[in-house]
C-alpha cells in the first residue's frame, strides 16, 4: 500500500516517472494485483475525496470511476503498451474540458494552459485548502445498518467520501486504515439483529485509531495552513500561553518537536508514523511541563499517548500572571548572531503575559516579527529601530487591545453567560441602538468569538474574520 500512495496521483493527474512510462505502469498494476480492484477503489476514492474535498460526491466518484477504469485495462493481460500512457493523457485533457465532470479547482484553468507532461504536473499538484469545521456526523446504529443493508457498496463508498473530504489532512494512510476498519466493523455488527452493542464494543476497540486519526486531521490542518514557520510560532505561542511558569528553552524544544512531528507525518506514506512520533513526543512533554502545571500534570496521568496529546492541546490558557511589561526587543538583541533566541523570548514573554487567542497573536506578531528582522539588514539598524520601534509597539498595542475587546468574556463563561455579558457591554457602548440591532450585533459578535476566541482557532477561517474586524489597525 506504501508505494501505491503517490501512484494513484499519477494515474488521474500525475506525472512519467524519471524511469519511464514502463516503470510507473509496472509499479501500479502490481499495486491493483496485490489490493485487488475493490481495495484499490477504496483507496482511490479516499485519496480523491481527501485531495479535492469540496468535491461532490458524484464529481469524485466520476474520477475514481475513470482511474480505475483505466487501471484495469491497460494492466490486463495483452493490454496495449501505449495504453496507461493514452489513457492518463486523455483524462488529463478531460479535465479541462468546460464540462468536466471532475471536481473543479481554482487552479486547473492555470494547469490546462500547459500542456503534455508540464500540465500533468501542475495538475497533480492541485488540492483544495483543509476543511476547517468538519460537517460529518455519524448516523445512528440503526440508520447505518438500515443503509448498509440496503446497498453496501453505495454506504460504503458515501462513508469514505464523507469522511475523507471532512478529515483529509489525516496522513493517507491512518484515513485508509480507520475507515477501512470502520467499514469492517459495520459490515460485522450489522449481521446482528440488536447491533448497538456490537458498535459499543467495536468503537471502544477502535477508539485510539479513530482519535489518532482526527487529531493528526487537526493538527495537519493547522500546519497545512500555517506552513512550518508559522507552525512553530503557533506552537510557541500556545504552549506559553498554557504554561507561562515554563523555561523557554522547554516551550521552545516542545514547540518544534511538534511542527518536525507534522512535518515529516502529514504527508507520510509509512503508516505508523504519527502514532510512533507522538508518543515518543508526550514522554518529553510530560518529562518538561507537568510539574508546571497543574492541568498537564492532569493530562500525563491519562492511560495512552493519544489520551495525553489529546487533553494537552485542548488544555485552556493558564490566566496569565503579573509580569513586568514585555518591551521589544532593541536592535543588538535582534541582529547579534550570537544572540538567535532574542525574537524567541520577546514571542513568549508577550505570548504568556497577554490573554489573547493564538491566531490574533500570530496575525501580529508575523509582521512585527519580519520587520525587526529586516531592520537588521538595513544600513542603519540602530536607527531603523528607532523609527520603526514605537510605530510596532502602537499598532501592537491597538490590536491586543481590540483581540481582547473581541474575546472578552468568551473563555471565562458558558456561551449563555457570556452572550449575556456580551449584551450588556454592548448595551452599555450603544445606548441608542435599537434591540433589534443589538441583537443583531450580539449574534456576530458571539458567532465570531464561538469560532475564534479558543485557543485551536482554525487559522484560514479567522484570519479572514479577524481582518475584517481590525480593517482599521490592520493598514497595509
Amino acid at each position: 500500500m506504501k508505494r501505491v500512495l503517490v501512484l494513484l496521483l499519477a494515474i488521474a493527474l500525475g506525472h512519467t516517472l524519471e524511469r519511464g512510462r514502463d516503470y510507473e505502469k509496472d509499479k501500479v498494476c502490481k499495486e491493483l494485483a496485490l489490493l485487488g480492484e475493490d481495495g484499490f477503489r477504496s483507496l482511490a476514492l479516499v485519496l480523491y475525496s481527501r485531495k479535492f474535498s469540496s468535491g461532490t460526491f458524484e464529481q469524485i466518484r466520476q474520477l475514481v470511476e475513470e482511474v480505475v477504469s483505466l487501471t484495469t485495462e491497460c494492466c490486463a493481460e495483452g493490454a496495449d503498451p501505449n495504453c496507461y500512457d493514452t489513457r492518463t493523457s486523455a483524462l488529463a485533457v478531460k479535465s479541462c474540458k468546460a464540462d468536466s465532470p471532475f471536481p473543479p479547482h481554482p487552479g486547473t484553468s492555470e494547469c490546462c494552459t500547459r500542456e503534455g507532461l508540464e500540465r500533468k504536473l501542475c495538475m497533480a499538484a492541485l488540492s483544495h485548502q483543509p476543511q476547517e469545521f468538519p460537517t460529518y456526523t455519524e448516523p445512528t446504529s440503526e440508520e447505518i445498518c438500515e443503509a448498509f443493508t440496503k446497498d453496501p457498496k453505495g454506504f460504503a463508498d458515501q462513508f469514505l467520501y464523507e469522511y475523507s473530504s471532512n478529515y483529509g489532512q489525516a496522513p493517507l494512510p491512518l484515513l485508509f486504515g480507520y475507515t477501512k476498519n470502520y467499514l469492517s466493523m459495520v459490515s460485522s455488527c450489522c449481521h446482528f439483529a440488536s447491533p448497538t452493542m456490537c458498535f459499543l464494543k467495536e468503537k471502544l476497540q477502535m477508539k485510539q485509531l479513530s482519535l489518532l486519526t482526527t487529531m493528526s486531521n487537526t493538527v495537519c490542518s493547522q500546519y497545512a495552513a500555517y506552513g512550518k514557520e508559522k507552525s512553530r510560532l503557533s506552537h510557541l505561542i500556545k504552549l506559553s500561553q498554557k504554561v507561562p511558569t515554563a523555561d523557554l528553552e522547554d516551550v521552545l524544544s516542545l514547540a518544534e518537536d511538534t511542527v518536525n512531528i507534522v512535518s515529516r507525518c502529514c504527508e507520510t506514506t509509512s503508516e505508523d508514523c504519527m502514532a510512533k512520533e507522538l508518543s515518543e513526543y508526550t514522554v518529553k512533554l510530560c518529562d518538561k511541563l507537568s510539574k508546571k502545571n497543574s492541568k498537564f500534570e492532569d493530562c500525563c496521568q491519562e492511560k495512552t499517548p493519544m489520551d495525553i496529546f489529546t487533553c494537552a492541546y485542548f488544555t485552556p490558557p493558564t490566566p496569565p500572571p503579573v509580569l513586568p511589561a514585555v518591551q521589544l526587543p532593541t536592535d543588538k538583541d535582534v541582529c547579534d548572531q550570537r544572540n538567535t533566541n532574542s525574537l524567541d523570548q520577546y514571542t513568549f514573554e508577550l505570548s504568556r503575559s497577554t490573554h489573547i487567542p493564538e491566531v490574533f497573536l500570530s496575525k501580529i506578531l508575523v509582521p512585527t516579527l519580519k520587520s525587526l528582522r529586516e531592520c537588521c539588514d538595513s544600513q542603519d539598524p540602530a536607527a531603523c529601530f528607532t523609527v520603526q520601534g514605537p510605530i510596532l509597539k502602537k499598532e501592537l498595542s491597538s490590536f491586543i487591545d481590540k483581540g481582547q475587546e473581541l474575546c472578552a468574556d468568551y473563555s471565562e463563561n458558558t456561551f449563555i453567560e457570556y452572550k449575556k455579558k456580551l449584551a450588556e457591554r454592548l448595551r452599555a457602548k450603544m445606548p441608542d441602538a435599537t434591540p433589534t440591532e443589538l441583537e443583531v450585533l450580539v449574534d456576530k459578535r458571539s458567532d465570531f468569538a464561538s469560532k475564534c476566541c479558543s485557543i485551536n482557532s482554525p487559522p484560514l477561517y479567522c484570519d479572514l474574520q479577524i481582518d475584517a474586524e481590525m480593517k482599521d489597525i490592520l493598514q497595509p
